[in-house]
């Protein structure tokens, strides 16, 4: 199975609601889409979206990273050399992580064809069934705790809240949640880099001490302040999780050796793909550290990918994030990877498991 084409698509998906966090407010899912193809007839597909905020990508910059530097390198490769294709796509360009993501999903996805067999069993097996928790967006209180009744009514069990705009309110909001549901989920609180390092340890400590119990606090700080991220985790009680300031391995070597953070949180879109992710993987369960597997405002496309991963790496993945295609209006794929609010499983499918797209409209690169 060679390659032999890589095309483009664009695909938009309206979202139930609003996505608000400290950092933007999105109402759709507009990502770019890539299908890798092969002499054999086989189709990969990956995914990615623009998150310029978070990960400097584009949707102009992932286009031309693709086709202008990995499209050429990756034409007439041998699928089945996975590693030295892996190489191809991670030391053509620096950075450019979520193009990188989107291409290497693709070519795990033919990998998984090529043997018959779906991806997670390709990558250490597992039971292929797990449970997400599902986003809050920051809003008027009212709103949050209303929205977090209807999630519980909808079958989540646990909550990730969205904060980081206003130290006070953002107590407040948590207060009332966690009141309207004690006992019935378990919150998360996601601040986006909202606070400083004196907020965070001032918030939690009031919610500490109003009885208010949370399994996490994610990425509080600014990515880069990693002394910060220390700070808060030596002073404070709920485990401090990292996320924007844990892309790579690297990044997680260097959190853990400075015991800056509790957890790490791994997204496809910042490591560059599955083979980085499955690396952070590996090192945080050499150092007995837990991880979250997490997704930017993606569809079921590049969400299966995690979602295959999640379940191969469960020893050390014990949490999961991935409620993108439950924040979607619709679900535009069919494929083996089955979203039913927080509940997701995987049948046998090769690959990803992705039969068709609704939607998808033809992206043509610049000449």
């Amino acid at each position: 199975m060679k390659i032999t084409d890589i095309k483009f698509a664009m695909l938009r998906v309206p979202l139930k609601t609003p996505f608000k966090t400290a950092l933007r407010t999105v109402e759709s899912i507009e990502d770019i889409v890539i299908m890798v193809h092969t002499d054999t007839g086989h189709v990969g597909y990956g995914e990615a979206p623009a998150t310029a905020v978070i990960t400097g990508d584009t949707h102009g910059s992932m286009v031309e990273a693709i086709d202008r530097i990995m499209k050429p390198k990756l034409i007439g490769q041998e699928v089945s050399d996975l590693n030295h294709i892996i190489g191809l796509i991670q030391n053509g360009i620096i950075r450019n992580y979520s193009a990188k993501a989107a291409v290497e999903m693709a070519v795990y996805d033919l990998w998984g064809q090529l043997y018959n067999a779906p991806l997670y069993k390709m990558l250490g097996g597992g039971v292929p069934t797990i449970s997400t928790d599902i986003t809050i967006s920051v809003d008027y209180i009212d709103k949050m705790v209303a929205d977090s009744l209807e999630a519980i009514d909808r079958g989540f069990e646990t909550l990730k809240i969205k904060v980081g705009k206003d130290i006070g309110v953002d107590i407040e909001r948590v207060k009332a949640i966690y009141a309207a549901v004690e006992g019935k989920a378990l919150l998360r609180l996601d601040a986006n880099q909202g606070w400083t390092p004196k907020e965070a340890v001032y918030a939690l400590h009031k919610l500490e001490g109003a009885g208010v119990r949370l399994e996490l606090v994610e990425q509080p700080v600014k990515a880069r302040d990693i002394d910060g991220m220390k700070y808060i985790t030596e002073r404070v009680h709920t485990p401090v999780m990292a996320d924007e300031s844990s892309f790579g391995p690297r990044e997680v070597i260097e959190l853990i050796k400075m015991r800056a953070a509790d957890i790490i949180n791994i997204k496809l879109m910042k490591t560059g793909g599955i083979s980085n992710a499955i690396k952070i993987a590996d090192i945080c369960s050499v150092y007995d550290m837990q991880c979250m597997i997490g997704c930017m405002l993606e569809s079921s496309i590049s969400v299966s990918a995690a979602v295959h991963l999640a379940v191969a790496k469960s020893n050390v993945i014990t949490k999961i994030d991935l409620d993108g295609p439950s924040l979607c209006a619709y679900d535009p794929v069919k494929g083996s990877v089955s979203f039913k609010d927080a509940e997701i499983s995987i049948n046998d499918s090769p690959g990803l498991g992705i039969e068709s797209i609704e939607g998808l409209e033809e992206f043509i690169p610049r000449s």
